[in-house]
């Protein structure tokens, strides 16, 4: 597994982000038993940034906490069964891994939006992470049924993490 990590925030953290992405990348990846290595690139950045990329790419010109691209395009969420002969372009030719897509985090947003909740901003990074990666496993929440299984996803990988509010 790769997961390029780049912070460009112009305010550091104390955060261990690292560690907390990576350890929400894997939890994600084998709760929906992805049978690949995979590759993921994420990128923190500040409200600025986010929001360039969300007027560029959404047409919202406003910041928001993230962004996700996903590469892969699923029939039905989480299901990998097609990956490997419709989806070959998106397998890494040096190293073999399934080239997932990119997310990018608000390192603002995570601290405006812990302070909010009443919670950690290890928690809020997480679960930034958590929410990303199940977009590019090809879940979304434009409805109340989509909605209701990609949070109780997120909520039971958080708890499973013992990352909790």
């Amino acid at each position: 597994m790769t997961i390029e990590i780049e912070y460009e925030a112009r305010q550091t953290t104390e955060l261990p982000y690292r560690e907390i992405i990576q350890k929400v990348i894997e939890a994600a990846l084998d709760d929906i038993e992805c049978p690949f290595e995979a590759e993921i690139s994420v990128l923190l950045t500040d409200n600025d940034k986010i929001r360039r990329m969300n007027q560029e790419f959404r047409q919202i010109d406003r910041a928001t906490d993230v962004l996700s691209f996903p590469l892969l395009a699923f029939a039905s969420p989480g299901d990998f069964s097609h990956a490997e002969k419709e989806y070959e372009d998106c397998f890494n030719p040096e190293s073999g891994e399934l080239m997932l897509g990119d997310i990018v985090i608000s390192m603002d947003k995570v601290r405006e939006q812990a302070e909010s909740y009443g919670h950690s901003q290890e928690r809020e990074l997480a679960f930034l992470v958590a929410h990303s990666m199940y977009h590019l496993f090809g879940f979304d929440h434009m409805n109340e049924a989509e909605a209701a299984v990609m949070e109780q996803r997120q909520k039971d990988l958080l708890c499973g993490l013992h990352i909790n509010r």
